[in-house]
């Protein structure tokens, strides 16, 4: 019998196998490999360049959902960011193409994976730990200085190389010194809940800055204990945790790493620690070595250096955006200071971070339910009355209390529901919500089909109050 592998291929089959490899490459140039993670406009996938035979990340964004959603010009946005801050501590972004249909962000492919990972094995060495965070100031320290806030700072956006160095990523939530408001602060209420910065939750505007640095101190503290410094099953109670400072750094730390944790998780911006104070620090510049960098060919070259971490010397190029003949039908350059998209509110941005979703913003737990909210309370009272009036409910107020009383008598009496509106911050409530009479079947349906959407609805409406004033230019 013959051996068919022998035979030459015919014509159709040729044809195939052609055709299916010029499928298997992206606009010519990738191939592309497993997928590495999705969310919700977009996927991740490992891919090698076939010219050069390096590998790389490549981030497929859906345009169509983006153009539904008016956020075009975040992502544009985002590939200014990432073009500002090349750095041996920040994942590249090399190169941007479009089609049609989609958008390519071509980026540095990191092979170790997320430091969180890490962690959830368990508390670093004093050694490794501060490796790692000398490595994540001088990444954000940069930033700064090219006027990049990164303001979503956690261990799940650090990622380790294949020689164990950090890499600062995911800036989706970052912000440029161009939307400074005319105070001088940020006002855009953004991050993930156990990371953010208590000045944040009070929503009176922030430096940016310095909210990244006491990110930088949480993350300090996790590599440390193995554990956050402000916990709490209740997202509620771990907000005013944050808001008071109330942490304790475990025995093992020593007395100059507790110190520079006060310093960086103090509650007031005004007093809390600076970058170069940060670099100053006897802790942190126990075996610092200064890296300095420059540009050639598209790659980041590195020199260690000793140094003072203020001789840094940064050579920056334009990297340019690729296009690859009739295929593309937009380039996706991206000017330096961007203008805010009028949909793009906070209540957008909140949704965008995976630990700061809607869920975690309404909690519910047999006859309690709880809502955080930064509508004033007198509009908190308006919504409830609101919904009560849909279902034909009696409301009774008093003060910050509020009654819902049904007028169909259940099996276990009329339906009657207790809310309570607490202060967590002067710009934050929580409305606590309780069955105080009734069949639970019928309280647990009346949250689900009246009061959660009513007061989601309010978060909306408020973040879009919120943001209607702004002129374009702000954040």
């Amino acid at each position: 019998m013959a051996d068919t592998a022998s035979r030459p291929a015919s014509p159709e089959a040729s044809r195939r196998s052609s055709k299916k490899e010029s499928q298997s490459l992206l606009l010519g140039r990738y191939e592309i490999g497993k997928l590495l993670g999705h969310g919700t406009f977009a996927k991740v996938y490992y891919a090698r360049n076939v010219r050069t035979g390096e590998g790389v990340a490549i981030k497929v964004i859906d345009k169509e959902k983006i153009l539904k959603g008016g956020l075009i010009a975040h992502i544009k946005r985002e590939i200014s960011i990432l073009r500002r801050v090349r750095h041996p501590n920040i994942v590249q972004l090399f190169e941007v193409m479009a089609t049609k249909a989609k958008i390519y962000f071509v980026m540095e492919y990191v092979r170790g994976g997320e430091l969180f990972n890490k962690v959830a094995k368990g508390r670093l060495k004093e050694d490794a730990a501060r490796k790692y965070f000398q490595q994540l100031i001088s990444a954000v320290a940069f930033c700064h200085a090219r006027g990049v806030y990164h303001r979503d700072l956690k261990p799940e956006n650090l990622l380790l190389d294949e020689h164990g160095d950090l890499k600062v990523s995911d800036f989706g939530l970052s912000a440029v010194s161009d939307q400074i408001r005319q105070d001088g602060l940020f006002h855009t209420f953004c991050g993930t809940p156990a990371y953010v910065a208590p000045e944040v939750l009070a929503r009176k505007g922030y430096l940016a800055a310095k909210v990244d640095i006491w990110s930088c101190g949480v993350i300090l503290f996790v590599l440390m204990a193995g554990y956050l410094p402000f916990h709490d099953q209740n997202i509620m109670a771990m907000y005013k945790k944050i808001y008071k400072g109330e942490f304790r750094c475990p025995r093992w730390f020593s007395p100059e790493l507790t110190r520079l944790l006060s310093r960086l998780l103090d509650t007031s911006p005004e007093t809390r620690i600076t970058i170069p104070e940060i670099m100053e620090n006897r802790w942190f510049k126990k075996g610092f070595k200064h890296v300095k960098f420059y540009i050639e060919d598209d790659k980041v070259c590195s020199i260690v250096d000793d140094v003072d971490a203020d001789g840094a010397s940064s050579a920056s190029s334009d990297q340019s955006m690729s296009e690859s003949d009739s295929e593309v039908e937009l380039r996706c350059r991206a000017p330096a200071a961007l203008p805010r998209p009028a949909s793009l509110n906070a209540f957008d941005i909140i949704s965008f971070s995976r630990g700061f979703d809607l869920s975690g913003l309404f909690e519910e737990g047999g006859d309690e339910a709880r809502f955080v909210s930064g509508a004033p309370v007198s509009k908190i009272i308006l919504k409830l009355e609101e919904i009560a009036k849909l279902v034909s409910f009696t409301v009774r107020k008093k003060d910050c209390r509020v009654s819902l009383e049904g007028s169909r008598e259940g099996v276990k009496g009329p339906l009657t529901i207790a809310a309570e509106i607490f202060e967590l911050t002067p710009f934050l409530v929580v409305v606590e919500v309780k069955k105080k009479g009734g069949d639970r079947g019928e309280y647990e349906e009346f949250c689900n089909r009246e009061l959660k959407p009513g007061l989601q609805n309010l978060m909306l409406e408020e973040s879009a109050a919120n943001s209607s004033y702004l002129p374009s230019d702000t954040e």
